[in-house]
């Protein structure tokens, strides 16, 4: 594969595929979008919803963090399969990178089998739109129009399930969270990794990918007010370092800072699932789409005894009594 093909694919290497300073409200303006949602992409934090949750205790609030990590993001949607099966589905979803392109899909109404079947369809010209510019390669424009098809041009403030997406603001290094608005302009900021991608205006700002400060956004679901945060983390290390040539060292330096980054936020998670994805070369391999599905179902049938006792645990003393009264 050329290395011009490794680098698109690099997308839903992301669907694969293919970062809450604690305050952004930003709008969003698309460049010239092909197809258009309601509005703009744009941050309106309201934590309200998820604190009344735990004020009443009724239910703990599960949140679903889905990590940066290129084509390894396929992994994703095996960890939502064990989740469905499991009868666990989360009150809000925080994603970044692929995990915001995965993580958009299923908040929209999605299944994790039609996840699967979209993973295993796409195309490397369902997102690829080269460019040449000053600033990248790729436009990224294509890769909105991609989700917003996928999603029935549902806005973000519509999803099914609540849906926040991590961007990094370039000029001065900030997270952002987007929850209102063209989702597609969210999730192609959010993959938008400098150099690569032309960064994506919004507001007359310009956002890039939000690995780049939070590649695994849990302390975003924490602060959203989530009782349990179940975090997925496809990081991996490749079990072969590639840096003899400059594709090589660009994939090592992105596994050096998003890993050290994400070690730090992965300690405030109530569950981590880590699959085995070593035996990938690098962030934009997307070959073996099934195997990295089955890394990620394997990794979560490991941890969900695990995650159904941390339920539990946050839940009131009635709703415990009973959930072990079933149990027995």
């Amino acid at each position: 594969m050329s290395l011009l093909n490794k680098a698109l694919i690099s997308l839903f290497c992301s669907l694969s595929l293919a970062a809450c300073t604690h305050s952004p409200i930003r709008n969003s303006q698309a460049t010239g979008a092909s197809i258009h949602p309601v509005s703009e992409a744009s941050s309106r934090l309201d934590k309200s919803f998820y604190q009344y949750q735990q004020s009443s205790k009724k239910k703990p609030v599960i949140a679903l963090v889905l990590g940066s990590g290129g084509a390894r993001g396929y992994a994703h949607i095996g960890v939502i399969e064990v989740l469905e099966q499991h009868g666990i589905k989360p009150d809000f979803i925080v994603g970044t990178s692929a995990g915001s392109i995965v993580g958009s899909i299923y908040a929209s109404g999605k299944s994790a089998e039609q996840l699967r079947q979209i993973a295993l369809d796409m195309k490397v010209g369902d997102v690829r739109d080269f460019k040449i510019g000053m600033k990248g390669f790729f436009d990224g424009q294509k890769v909105e129009d991609y989700v917003n098809k996928q999603i029935n041009q549902m806005p973000l403030e519509k999803m099914k399930i609540p849906m926040y997406v991590v961007a990094t603001e370039l000029q001065h290094g900030e997270k952002t969270i987007f929850n209102y608005g063209n989702t597609g302009q969210a999730v192609r900021a959010s993959v938008s990794i400098p150099s690569m991608f032309i960064p994506t205006m919004i507001h007359g700002k310009e956002y890039v990918d939000g690995g780049l400060v939070s590649p695994v956004p849990v302390n975003i679901a924490k602060e959203l007010g989530a009782d349990v945060v179940i975090a997925v983390d496809i990081l991996a290390q490749p079990a072969n370092t590639e840096t003899t040539n400059v594709w090589g060292l660009f994939n090592q330096n992105i596994n050096i800072m998003q890993n050290k980054l994400a070690a730090e936020e992965l300690k405030n998670a109530d569950i981590v699932i880590q699959p085995d994805l070593r035996e990938k070369a690098h962030i934009f391999d997307v070959k073996g789409r099934q195997d990295t599905m089955q890394a990620g179902i394997d990794a979560a049938n490991q941890r969900i005894h695990d995650l159904e006792v941390v339920i539990a645990s946050k839940k009131s003393p009635e709703n415990i009594s009973q959930h072990y009264q079933v149990q027995n």
